[in-house]
């Protein structure tokens, strides 16, 4: 039988990462001479990378952005972000402990975000998390990204798993929606990003604490998508 493989999302889902994607994104837009954001703002922005950051990041301050600007502002971006890494970016309470008690149980661990490879992989090693995935894949990995169910299952494919036994955990529309168009069940946690409230998501269950992410709940989640 083909093991299970647990996907999840990186920002928001494995690493709370919003006081350094503020401080990047600050420092790209006061070169335009933009007010800064605020963690408050930080629900609207997130979510399809960093491009797309910048870009909500005009609109929510009522600037126009040529397109011509974008590809500065994001070596802007990218740069102030490795240089920081791993910066005040943690993992959240009882991740680790999840991610060892899972992969004790022969489970497959991957991740899938749509952050790009280039800022993901470095992040997540730096925290020293690396070791616990088969596969991390970005949204610049596959010719689609979240919520194309097409990251997803071209991230359990990658892992050498079967959407057809798998499980998606995220704490945005991106990431449940995603799991919903690949037919795959999804954990939501509302400790993330999400600027739609987490009940609304319609995840298969929403957990509050990875204490709550036991080998029980994944078996019966996947037996029953």
């Amino acid at each position: 039988m083909t093991q299970t493989t647990i996907v999840f999302d990186l920002d928001g889902t494995l690493v709370d990462t919003a006081p350094d994607l503020v401080a990047s994104l600050n420092h790209t837009i006061a070169i335009r001479n933009l007010e800064p954001v605020g963690y408050a703002d930080l629900t609207h922005l997130v979510g399809q990378g960093a491009r797309m950051m910048i870009k909500r990041a005009f609109d929510l301050r009522g600037v126009l952005l040529d397109e011509e600007e974008l590809p500065a502002l994001l070596d802007r971006f990218i740069a102030h972000y490795k240089s920081g890494m791993p910066g005040e970016s943690r993992p959240y309470p009882g991740l680790v402990a999840a991610l060892e008690r899972l992969a004790a149980e022969g489970f497959t661990l991957a991740v899938c975000t749509n952050k790009m490879e280039e800022l993901a992989r470095p992040l997540i090693d730096k925290l020293g998390l690396t070791h616990h995935f088969a596969v991390i894949t970005g949204g610049d990995t596959f010719a689609v990204r979240k919520p194309d169910a097409g990251h997803l299952t071209g991230t359990i494919e990658k892992a050498g798993g079967n959407p057809a036994r798998a499980l998606m955990i995220g704490d945005s529309i991106n990431d449940i929606l995603a799991a919903h168009n690949a037919g795959i069940a999804s954990i939501a946690v509302p400790f993330g990003y999400s600027d739609t409230p987490i009940e609304a998501l319609g995840a298969s269950r929403i957990i509050s604490h990875f204490d709550e992410l036991t080998v029980a709940l994944v078996r019966e989640l996947v037996e029953n998508a």
